[in-house]
This record gives structure tokens, sequence and C-alpha cells, in this order.
């Protein structure tokens, strides 16, 4: 049992008091139009407006009582101990497969940065250029590998700071990530919540990302302090959601007793179940219609303890039916994405209508380009503040994907 835990998060909607972000930085720079498929991008955002609009979304979340935690800050932090940052950066390269003198030449580079230097540049990438390669390998001289301007490649997806892991109660899941092109930004996660003395011995470890099975925090939403929802989606399989299930219903640290299982399309428009699906009020929902077919229907599972800890499975078919369900309300308010236009609705969820920030019951931060959404929020007694969207929309995540809350104001 956690005496004083560093994790509070028990819904998605209470009072947001602490969140983690990433700034953006030269890694959006180092995206290239040969590396965009692989480091899923569709395009490469503006840097400079790109950072203005982050301070802006982070100025929001400040004159609103959040403090704001930079996961950058807090590597650097615990990166100034030589010990932790030689067993990160050993970590760090074997897992790039460089080893023996390979490792050892690249080590030695990356040595002769100072702390901060060392951060920015595991963010921005590391440069072939720049290592002294005493013991050259084949790779390093032949082949696709050598014709990569990068070592390492540069991490653009971090700003998305709500899928390396997910807090919930009292601590998280740090998450195997489907891409390799992510699967760094979970191992920083590994060794802040290792080292880092607002998180060392202070949260509960419910999964661990060695392993295949593979998860993503843009599908784990709290709907209350014993309820998870999860899509079963592109980046979350559903040997996953049973592995946090498993350990969920019998570790005596977790109230989590139920999880809705919900699958959507496995495609990169729809890669997490927040970018279709967020909850905005104690009985209200933003939801993008595509997901269920043309009888509101899609593949929903709910899981629950047995009386021995074990994994219950029932099947459902409905959305509406099965919130209500789980959250016991007589009834819920799904407000569709675009107001279910067949042209603004998909072009809504394309640029993230679906994927709100609440920060407190009934308020939420949203991009401002997805007016239709927005106006129809407002509609429902939902209180929206906007942010700015050209760029930091093209790596395709909103104010939820954008955030990862630490502490939240139980309900």
């Amino acid at each position: 049992m956690i005496n004083d835990p560093a994790i509070q998060v028990n819904s998605e909607i209470g009072v947001l008091k602490t969140v983690l972000l990433h700034r953006p930085g030269a890694e959006i720079e180092n995206i290239t139009p040969d590396t965009m498929e692989r480091l899923l991008f569709d395009d490469i955002p503006f840097l400079q407006n790109a950072q203005k609009e982050h301070d802006y979304f982070a100025e929001v979340l400040q004159d609103r009582g959040v403090e704001t935690v930079y996961i950058e800050q807090l590597l650097e932090d615990v990166l100034a101990d030589s010990a932790v940052k030689d067993e990160f950066l050993t970590r760090y390269l074997t897992e790039h497969h460089y080893v023996n003198d390979a490792m050892k030449d690249i080590k030695e580079y990356l040595n002769t940065l100072s702390t901060h230097d060392l951060v920015s540049t595991i963010y921005a990438g590391v440069r072939r250029e720049l290592v002294d390669f005493k013991h050259p390998n084949l790779h390093d001289v032949a082949g696709s590998d050598a014709e990569n301007p990068f070592l390492m490649d540069p991490l653009p997806n971090a700003y998305f700071t709500r899928d390396p892991q997910a807090m919930m109660g009292s601590g998280l899941t740090i998450n195997h990530m489907t891409y390799d092109a992510r699967r760094p930004e979970s191992l920083i996660t590994e060794f802040v919540m290792k080292y880092h003395p607002r998180f060392a011995g202070k949260v509960d470890i419910w999964t661990n990302r060695n392993t295949d099975a593979r998860m993503e925090g843009g599908d784990e939403l709290v709907l209350n302090d014993h309820t998870l929802a999860i899509g079963v989606s592109q980046r979350t399989s559903s040997r996953a959601i049973q592995a946090l299930a498993e350990e969920l219903f019998t570790n005596e640290d977790s109230n989590f007793d139920t999880i809705l299982a919900v699958e959507i399309p496995h495609n990169h428009a729809m890669m997490h179940l927040d970018t279709v699906f967020t909850m905005v009020n104690h009985d209200q929902f933003t939801v993008f219609p595509g997901i269920m077919d043309d009888e509101g229907k899609m593949n929903i599972n709910i899981l629950r303890a047995g009386d021995k800890g074990e994994v219950v499975m029932e099947r459902r078919d409905n959305l509406k039916v099965s919130l209500k369900e789980v959250l016991n309300l007589d009834d819920l308010d799904l407000i569709e994405t675009g107001d279910g236009d067949p042209i603004v609705a998909p072009r809504e969820q394309w640029n993230d209508g679906s994927n709100n920030l609440t920060i407190a019951p009934g308020e939420v931060v949203t991009y401002d380009r997805n007016y239709i959404s927005i106006k129809l929020m407002q509609e429902h007694g939902i209180k929206v503040n906007e942010i700015k969207s050209s760029e930091l929309a093209r790596g395709r995540g909103g104010g939820r994907c954008m955030s990862q809350p630490i502490w939240r104001e139980n309900i």
C-alpha cells in the first residue's frame, strides 16, 4: 500500500490539479518527407508556431490553477545522477540494437553533453555525423541504416504525453507502445517513475513495458474510481487489456473491478479510443458516430472481477446502454462530433474534435478549429476553453492526447 501516493486519478472529469506535458522541440523539425510515415506523421509541423500553440495550451491550464509538469525536466532531473544516466543510456542504446564498440562510441559522444543538452538530444535524435566511430560496424557504413542521418530517430510524437503511460488510481501502466518510433517515450517514463523523488516509491506500477502486449494511454479512460474504458484499437490489443484486468482485479492496492473494452476501427484516423470518445461530465460524453454501425451497434465486452478476482466477461453491443450499466446511470447524453453530419463529423474527428481534455465536470479544453462540435457542446451546457490548433493538430492528437493527468480531485 502506498502511504503517500504521488498519483491520484480516479476519473476523467475530476478537477484537474497537476498534469504532465512535453513542449515540442527540435524533434519536430527533424521529421523529413522520407521519414514521416515511419515517425507516424502525415505532415511536418512548423516548430515555432507549434511551440506558441503549446505554450498557449499550458497557459490555459495554468490560468485555471493546474500545475504543469514537463516530462523533459523530470528526465533531466534523474539523469543528473551519473549512475542513472549510464543505466539509461545502456538501455536506450540496447533497445536501438547498439552493443559493444558501437555502444561505447555513441556513449562517449553523449557523455560529452550537459544533462540539458543530453535530454534535448534524446528527444531530437542523435545525428550520425556527430559520433566518431572508432570501430565502425557494417551498419555504420553500408545499407539502409547508413543512409539514415540519425543513429537514433527523433521522438516527434512525444508532445502527446497521454500515450507512453496511463495514470489511474494511485498508479499507472507503463506501456509497450505499438511502433518502434514511440517506444523510447515509455522508457523515459520508466526511469522517471523509478528514480525521480517526486514518484520513486510513491506509485503503483500496474503493468510495465517489458511485454509484447501493446497498449497506449489514449485508449485508457478512467470512468470512475472502479471502472475503466479501454479501446481495442490499432494501438491496444485485447491481450494487453486482459492482462491489465487480471492485475487490477487481484492487486490489493487497486480499486478497479470493471473494464469496458470497446472495439473501434483499427486505423490511423481513429488510432485511440480518445480520438473518437471522451467523457466531459458525469453523464455526458462526446462520440464520433463513425465507430458504430447504422443501428448504433459495436463490439463491446464488460470485464468484471469475479468472487476470487478472476476475470468474468460479458458481451454487449450498444455503447450508450453499456455506459449506463457500468456507471449505474438512468440516462446519459452522447454528443456527436460534428453534429453527426456525414462531412463535418469525419473532418472534425480527423482534427481531434472528439479529443477533449476535461478539466472539471462539464468543462473542457479543445481545439478551436472544430467549431461545429464546440457549438454543439455549448448547447449541451459544456463550458469550452478553445486552444490554437494549426500546427499541433498535424500530429493527429488534441487536448487529451497532449496531457497526462497526475492528480485530479476526487468526485
